[in-house]
C-alpha cells in the first residue's frame, strides 16, 4: 500500500546530500532547444528552476530564441544567411531579433510566477544588464549586429540574487555605440558564469550529453580528456563549441559544467541531485 510513497521518500533521500551541498551556491542555466517550444517540456524545466531557488540555490537562466526569431523573419520574408554557425544580422534583422527575445523572455517570466517564483527580467536594451562588443569572424568578417559579451552589470545581478529573483536574461548586449548586438545563448551564458564565479554552468541541448567512442554517454569528463576527444573527432559537430565554452568556463574558475539533454523531462534535478546524474559534467 505504501510502497509509492516510500519510493518517492527515498527520491527526496538520495537528493539530501545534494540540497545541503548546493545551498547557497550560484548556477547559470543556458535554456535552449526542444524544451524551450515543447509546452510541457518548459513547464518541467520552469518548475525545475523554480524548485533550485526555492531550496536556496541562486539560479540565473540564460536563453536565446533561434526557433522563434526564424519563424518571425519567415514570416516576414526576411532571408536567413549563417557564416560559420552565426546570423548575419542587420538592422531588420536585429529589430526581429530583439522583438522575439523580448516575447520569449516574458514568456519565462509569466511561467515562474505561475509556479511560485519571484523573476526579473533582463531583455534587450531595456534590461541594460549584458555590455557587448561587435564579434568579427576570424578577427576580421563583419557579419553585422552580432557581437560577444564585454561585461555585464555585476551589482544589478547579485542585487536580484540577494533579493532571492530569479533572473531571465535575453542573449542581447549593448554597445558602447549604444546600438543593440545579437549574442550566441552559449557564450553568453558562458560568460556570465565566468564574471560572476558561478558554481555550475549548465548547458541544456537536444542531445544525451558528450558521447565518446561507440557513442556511450561520457557521464564524466576532465578538461585534458575533452580536449583530446575534439582532437581525435570523437567530439565533433555542433557539441564541439559547447565543450568549448564549458572548458573555458572551468579554465576561468566555474566549479563544474553540465551539458544535459533538455528533452527529458526534468532533467535539471536528475543531473543536479542524483549520484548517477543523466548528461555529461565537464571538471577541471
Amino acid at each position: 500500500m505504501y510502497k509509492f510513497l516510500i519510493k518517492r521518500a527515498e527520491t527526496v533521500i538520495e537528493a539530501l546530500p545534494y540540497l545541503r551541498k548546493f545551498h547557497g551556491s550560484l548556477f547559470v542555466v543556458k535554456y535552449g532547444g526542444a524544451a524551450m517550444t515543447d509546452p510541457e517540456l518548459k513547464d518541467k524545466v520552469i518548475q525545475d528552476i523554480v524548485l533550485l531557488n526555492l531550496v536556496g540555490i541562486k539560479v540565473i537562466l540564460v536563453h536565446g530564441g533561434g526557433k522563434e526569431i526564424n519563424k518571425m523573419l519567415d514570416k516576414k520574408k526576411i532571408k536567413v544567411e549563417f557564416v560559420t554557425g552565426f546570423r548575419k544580422t542587420n538592422p531588420e534583422t536585429m529589430k526581429v531579433v530583439e522583438r522575439s527575445l523580448s516575447r520569449v523572455n516574458s514568456d519565462i517570466a509569466k511561467l515562474i510566477k505561475k509556479h511560485g517564483g519571484f523573476p526579473i527580467r533582463f531583455s534587450g536594451r531595456k534590461g541594460g544588464l549584458i555590455k557587448a562588443k561587435k564579434l568579427l569572424i576570424n578577427k576580421k568578417i563583419d557579419i553585422g549586429f552580432v557581437g560577444e559579451v564585454d561585461r555585464i552589470k555585476k551589482a544589478k545581478m547579485f542585487n536580484a540574487l540577494k533579493k532571492g529573483k530569479i533572473p531571465v536574461v535575453s542573449s542581447i548586449g549593448t554597445g558602447p555605440d549604444n546600438k543593440i548586438y545579437n549574442i550566441n545563448a552559449d557564450t553568453a551564458a558562458s560568460a556570465i558564469a565566468k564574471i560572476l564565479h558561478a558554481d555550475k554552468l549548465i548547458l541544456m541541448t537536444d542531445v544525451a550529453g558528450v558521447l565518446g567512442k561507440g557513442g556511450k554517454l561520457l557521464s564524466e569528463i576532465n578538461s585534458a580528456s575533452a580536449k583530446s576527444l575534439i582532437k581525435k573527432g570523437v567530439i565533433s559537430g555542433g557539441m564541439i563549441p559547447k565543450v568549448s565554452y564549458g572548458l573555458d568556463a572551468i579554465a576561468s574558475g566555474v566549479g563544474r559544467v553540465h551539458i544535459i539533454d533538455g528533452k527529458l523531462p526534468h532533467s535539471l534535478l536528475l543531473e543536479i541531485f542524483t549520484t548517477r546524474g543523466i548528461g555529461t559534467m565537464l571538471v577541471k
